[in-house]
């Protein structure tokens, strides 16, 4: 018989990967900047001067943690309803223009649905905003890898409907749960292993693809190489970001640290394949590879404007 796993426990490992994602968001974003100072930054490992506060990666993570709060489920309207109230509430923390449009156009009472699906020429939006505020639901839900890959796709769609988005939503939710459910049953995964299920609950896309490609690369392989094969964001679609953050997760999945630090050297859309990274690798770390002070140094989500609940 099935152990029943309380919602209480539930939501606590959520709020372990918000935290992760908070802190990869931050980490990651504070390396914007001259390339050279930032490259330097990175070979020495040396913190940039910043802020530390989050990006729109966290405070739509926010949203999702949210609607699994309330319901354990995603319910799209209200999902989306809230994605716009959090805009209006800070316009300036790194939003897309298409996801702008659509949480604007929504607002003035237009049809989410509608203008989702109508985006890029009715293809949908490919983009990597979907993936990037999903961890939770895998931290929430590991024991169900299916209800994983359904909540994921239900979260994508209210701003991303092109299969490759959805995808990369599914499989960084699904990492996160199969990070999560290592640590709580106490057995450790190798990265092909890793990497194996989450292509296995995937549809058919470049993205799933190109996660499969990682499983050829070396846990050694350089940045510059990873980011050739695998992508690095700066496309800011999900199948050149994903699939980096799947090997990074896979290969580095005992150390937070050393996988922040990892993420970032690729650069690109480096808040939010940090972002992702973190709300993955957390769950599997070990403890004391999470610093104390980056976790004391992130702007905090639950004091936040944006935590309503």
């Amino acid at each position: 018989m099935k152990k029943e796993i309380s919602q209480p426990y539930r939501l606590a490992l959520a709020h372990k990967s918000l935290l992760g994602t908070s802190i990869g968001d931050a980490f990651g974003d504070s390396f914007f900047g001259d390339t050279l100072q930032v490259t330097e930054n990175i070979e020495k490992r040396t913190l940039p001067d910043s802020l530390w506060e989050f990006t729109d990666d966290t405070i739509m993570s926010v949203a999702v943690f949210e609607q699994l709060e309330k319901y354990g489920d995603i319910r799209q309207g209200e999902l989306i309803s809230q994605f716009i109230i959090n805009l209006k509430l800070d316009e300036h923390r790194g939003y897309g223009a298409t996801v702008r449009r659509l949480l604007r156009e929504t607002d003035e009472g237009g049809d989410w649905k509608q203008i989702a699906a109508q985006a890029f020429d009715g293809m949908g939006s490919m983009g990597n905003g979907a993936a990037m505020r999903v961890s939770t639901i895998g931290a929430y839900w590991f024991d169900d890898l299916p209800k994983v890959r359904e909540l994921a796709r239900l979260s994508a769609e209210v701003t991303h409907t092109n299969t490759e988005a959805i995808t990369g939503a599914m499989a960084v939710a699904l990492a996160t749960a199969i990070a999560t459910r290592s640590a709580v049953n106490g057995t450790p995964f190798s990265a092909s292993d890793f990497t194996e299920e989450i292509v296995s609950h995937l549809p058919d896309s470049d993205t799933r693809a190109k996660i499969a490609k990682g499983m050829t690369l070396s846990p050694n392989s350089h940045p510059e190489s990873l980011s050739t094969i695998l992508g690095n964001g700066s496309k800011m679609l999900a199948q050149d970001t994903v699939p980096f953050v799947i090997w990074c997760a896979g290969h580095l999945s005992h150390s937070f640290e050393e996988a922040l630090w990892k993420a970032v050297s690729i650069l690109g859309d480096r808040d939010t394949i940090c972002a992702m990274v973190g709300g993955i690798t957390i769950m599997s770390a070990h403890k004391e590879t999470i610093p104390s002070a980056w976790q004391s140094k992130v702007e905090n989500y639950e004091t936040s404007i944006f935590r309503h609940a």
